[in-house]
C-alpha cells in the first residue's frame, strides 16, 4: 500500500512539472492559452484516473491478496457417475497425500468451495472414526486409508462422498485443508487441474 502512495506521488510530482513547463514555454496568445488549457484537462483527467486505480488497488478483494498456499493434498478424482458409468451427479472426490510427512488426520479440518463459493459441507475432521458422530451436512461418506488409524501417510488417499447433485460437470471445486491446533490453512487445490500458470490464477479467482 505505501509503495502505491509512492509511486503515485512521484507520477503526481511528475505531471506538475510538465504543467509547470507547458505555461512557461507556450506563448501568451489566445490559441496558446487554449493548448495549454486543454492539456491540462487531459492531465487533470488522467490524475483522477490515476487515483480511482489507486483506490482500487488498496481495496482489492480478499482473494487476490491471499498469500501462497501450497498443493499438499491433491485432489485425483471427481466422479459424477455411479460405480456402472451412468450419470447420477455422484460428487465422490478422492484427495491424495502428496507430501512428504504423515499428517495426525484428527487435527485436519477441510473446507469444499464451488465455483468460487463456499459449501456448507463442512468436514470437522479428516479422521473416519471421529467422522461418524459429526454434524457433516451433505457428505454422506469419508473414508479410505487417510482416514485410519490417525494418521494420513503420504501417497495414501481419502474419498469424500458428497450428497448427488453437490458438483455437476464444469464446475470449479477448490478443497482447504486446515491445522485444527492453528486454525491455519496448511494446503490449497483445484479441479479441474490445468497448467501451472493457469491453476495459479485459478487458486486466486476460486
Amino acid at each position: 500500500m505505501l509503495f502505491c502512495f509512492a509511486l503515485f506521488g512521484i507520477y503526481f510530482e511528475t505531471v506538475l512539472k510538465v504543467l509547470i513547463k507547458v505555461q512557461i514555454l507556450l506563448p501568451d496568445t489566445e490559441s496558446s492559452t487554449s493548448n495549454a488549457n486543454g492539456t491540462i484537462l487531459m492531465i487533470a483527467a488522467t490524475l483522477i484516473l490515476a487515483a480511482l486505480l489507486l483506490m482500487q488497488l488498496i481495496q482489492l478483494p480478499a482473494f487476490l491478496v491471499r498469500e501462497d498456499v501450497p498443493m499438499v493434498f491433491e485432489i485425483t478424482l471427481l466422479r459424477h457417475t455411479n460405480e456402472h458409468g451412468v450419470l447420477n451427479y455422484d460428487s465422490y472426490l478422492v484427495v491424495k497425500n502428496t507430501g512428504d510427512r504423515a499428517y495426525d488426520n484428527r487435527k485436519l479440518y477441510a473446507k469444499t468451495y464451488r465455483n468460487g463459493k463456499l459449501l456448507p459441507c463442512f468436514i470437522p475432521t479428516i479422521n473416519g472414526h471421529d467422522f461418524i458422530p459429526t454434524n457433516h451436512f451433505g457428505i454422506q461418506n469419508l473414508g479410505g486409508y487417510g482416514t485410519n488409524n490417525y494418521r494420513w501417510y503420504p501417497q495414501s488417499t481419502i474419498f469424500i462422498d458428497y450428497s448427488d447433485k453437490t458438483f455437476h460437470p464444469g464446475d470449479v471445486v477448490q478443497f482447504e485443508v486446515y491445522d485444527r491446533d492453528t486454525n491455519q490453512i496448511i494446503s490449497r487445490d483445484t479441479w479441474p487441474h490445468t497448467t501451472d500458470s493457469t491453476k495459479k490464477w485459478m487458486d486466486l479467482l476460486f
